[in-house]
């Protein structure tokens, strides 16, 4: 790389070396020519990530990023291929899989929709509608509505390189506590998995009140990270004293958030605050704001037309690489939570994937390379430290949305409530979804695999600890039901009873394993709902294997297990508890009564800062000891996936058919509109 180019990079030169305009070395933590002068060196704008003391990008690094970039965007020609770091993406239409032509740009058919309102606000309407007519669209020609053509690496180049700058420009920020650990908690837990908020665009515009930041979207952000904070008692004792324990943050967002709808005035951060908004709704169970907020901010990307594909019709409205970044990742965010609050709640899915919808690319996959630490008070007064770890977040989102795609398919062709799926729409949907789930696995970066048969010491960072579990919870969705329907021998073909309870089981033990790893890194106060799920589901797979044979002990040990785990989750998210209640009035009804030991004996704590007191199962590691062993059903873990550590014998699967299957959807158990004292 040549000097030349290197000096371009001024913003990483030192104070002393910019004043005199001579070229740095960028030396850390000071650079030659300010040693040899005995100068202070100072450097204002760094290249760093969040937690500079572990790691420290360099602009030398930053070129040789972009050179691998440019190598990786050569083996492409078309627009809609896939970031450099995950496998190519088969972005298609709901329905049978297919990919789309190369050619596809010039066999679309116009699309003129895109209009600004008199406020200032994109949308977008059809021919029937009051605000365009047919000569509008008589008028459009295919080749008019392309986007004039760019160079990928081009928009890469620019995004990365300000999202590098944005969050420079962030660590010299000085927000005031507890807004800056709260957010922290929410970009280290939350966004990662689930990519609501653009990072950059949101930390810039916090400054300069621009246009991806508002009050209502900071309220939300908060209010959703408080159940986080609360286990930092600097932090818990602030918002105490001056924040009404952190309700006010979620009054706020939610006044706020109905007062644009009321005025009409409603942007990018309208529809993120209501994804988060639902978010926390659904963990407290109040299936009936969750479901609502989320269908508002399901109805307002179709309004702002984030559900088309700008950068193909950019000639109807022109729009900046950081809005079309923006619009990507927010219709797969809201795409990837439907079919999540649709799993909860027991509900078809309502976002849909066309031919006109925007591709699952992530140009800005600057978030690939950051360094992950776990933010939390676990961090603190201990012996040992969590290693500095990529968090591989830009790859880890693309694989969800992905995998959302095909468990949209298992939804609604086994699970709709409406529709009465039949079993030969049940068989053709295991036929087609399984050979696809198989393709995403064996397409799945090896950075983002997690091995049960042979578990790191310390679990990955929490998102790829969550996409792990929900591929294990949508294999047994996509098995289950042969399990429990009387599907006809001949509409069966190859899949047995048998087989599918394998697969059920192996992946049922998966999920507590991986999630075992997780409490021993994290703590269990660290659990999102998406955890939480996983092991109900594998709960469930338990219950029905104690329930054909009561003498299984490993089940029997396994179900008990989770139901452990399920009480002391249900402090943080009490819609847990409808789980609870159903598998425990299941157990009842057949006379099972399992001997959980003492974790089980203590009562549930009623705050997560009590979560590590004696008698619970997880806690915080003692002062200079690594993570404590797995549990004694996980151990070794290799043994939990063998067909001869199932218990299972020959009249199970003859049992197994004629038991009602546990509810898929926690929503779907009665009483799920939990208790108003429960918020």
């Amino acid at each position: 790389m040549s000097s030349a180019k290197a000096t371009k990079k001024s913003a990483f030169s030192c104070e002393p070396c910019r004043r005199r305009k001579v070229k740095c070395g960028g030396e850390q933590p000071a650079c030659n020519r300010c040693v040899a002068r005995e100068d202070d060196c100072l450097y204002k704008l760094q290249a760093g990530l969040p937690f500079p003391d572990e790691a420290v990008v360099d602009r030398w690094s930053l070129e040789k990023r972009i050179s691998e970039l440019e190598s990786e965007l050569a083996k492409f020609t078309s627009a809609s291929t896939s970031s450099h770091s995950s496998p190519p993406l088969n972005t298609v239409p709901d329905g049978p899989p297919h990919a789309r032509p190369a050619d596809e740009r010039l066999l679309v058919p116009s699309f003129r929709g895109f209009k600004i309102d008199d406020r200032g606000t994109i949308t977008y309407h059809g021919t029937t509608s009051f605000f365009s007519l047919p000569s509008e669209q008589a008028s459009a020609t295919a080749p008019d509505c392309l986007a004039p053509v760019d160079s990928d690496f081009d928009r890469r180049e620019r995004l990365v390189n300000n999202a590098w700058q944005q969050r420079a420009l962030e660590n010299l920020s000085n927000i005031p506590e507890p807004f800056q650990y709260l957010l922290n908690v929410h970009w280290t837990y939350i966004n990662p998995m689930f990519s609501f908020v653009y990072r950059p665009a949101f930390t810039r515009d916090m400054q300069s009140l621009g246009p991806y930041y508002s009050h209502t979207l900071l309220n939300a952000i908060i209010s959703h990270s408080i159940r986080w904070g609360q286990g930092d008692q600097s932090i818990k004792r602030l918002l105490d004293e001056s924040y009404d324990a952190g309700a006010i943050f979620g009054k706020h967002a939610r006044n706020m958030v109905f007062d644009e709808l009321s005025r009409g005035v409603c942007g990018i951060p309208t529809i993120q605050t209501l994804l988060l908004l639902s978010a926390q709704e659904s963990s407290l169970g109040n299936s009936t704001q969750a479901w609502t907020y989320s269908g508002i901010a399901f109805r307002l990307i179709d309004h702002l037309g984030i559900c088309v594909d700008a950068q193909r019709y950019s000639t109807s409205l022109t729009l900046a690489d950081e809005d079309l970044e923006i619009r990507r990742r927010l219709f797969w965010s809201c795409y990837f939570w439907d079919k999540l609050i649709s799993l909860y709640l027991g509900r078809p899915p309502s976002v849909r994937q066309s031919t006109v919808s925007p591709p699952q690319i992530m140009f800005d996959d600057s978030a690939e390379e950051e360094i992950w630490i776990p933010f939390g008070p676990q961090q603190s007064g201990l012996g040992w430290k969590y290693p500095p770890t990529k968090a591989h977040s830009a790859t880890c989102f693309m694989s969800a949305c992905r995998l959302s795609v095909i468990f949209n398919e298992i939804l609604v062709h086994m699970y709709d409530p409406l529709s009465q799926n039949t079993d030969g729409e049940v068989m053709d949907c295991l036929r087609t979804q399984e050979p696809a789930l198989k393709e995403w696995w064996a397409q799945l970066p090896p950075h983002l695999k997690i091995n049960p048969r042979s578990l790191p010491p310390l679990a990955p960072p929490s998102h790829i600890v969550t996409l792990n579990c929900l591929y294990h919870t949508f294999k047994i969705l996509l098995y289950r039901p042969i399990l429990t329907r009387r599907v006809k021998r001949e509409l069966g073909g190859s899949y047995s009873a048998e087989e599918c309870l394998v697969e059920c089981v192996r992946s049922a033990t998966a999920i507590i394993t991986i999630f075992d790893l997780f409490c021993r890194t994290f703590t269990i106060n660290y659990c999102i709902l998406s955890l939480a799920y996983g092991v109900y589901i594998s709960a469930s797979i338990f219950l029905l294997q104690v329930q054909a044979s009561s003498e299984s002990s490993n089940a029997r040990m396994k179900l008990g297990y989770c139901i452990q785990v399920l009480h002391q989750v249900k402090v943080m998210s009490p819609v847990i508890n409808n789980a609870l209640v159903l598998i425990n009035k299941e157990l009842v009804s057949v006379g099972i009564c399992l001997d959980m030991g003492p974790p089980d004996q203590a009562q549930p704590q009623q705050s997560t800062e009590q979560m590590g007191a004696p008698g619970s199962m997880y806690h915080g590691p003692a002062d200079g000891q690594m993570p404590s062993p797995a549990h004694p059903i996980l151990q070794p873990t290799i043994h939990s996936f063998g067909p001869e550590s199932m218990a299972i014998h020959a009249g199970i699967f003859e049992a197994m058919s004629t038991l009602e299957p546990l509810s898929v959807r926690v929503g779907a158990i009665h009483g799920s509109e939990h208790d108003a004292n429960l918020v």
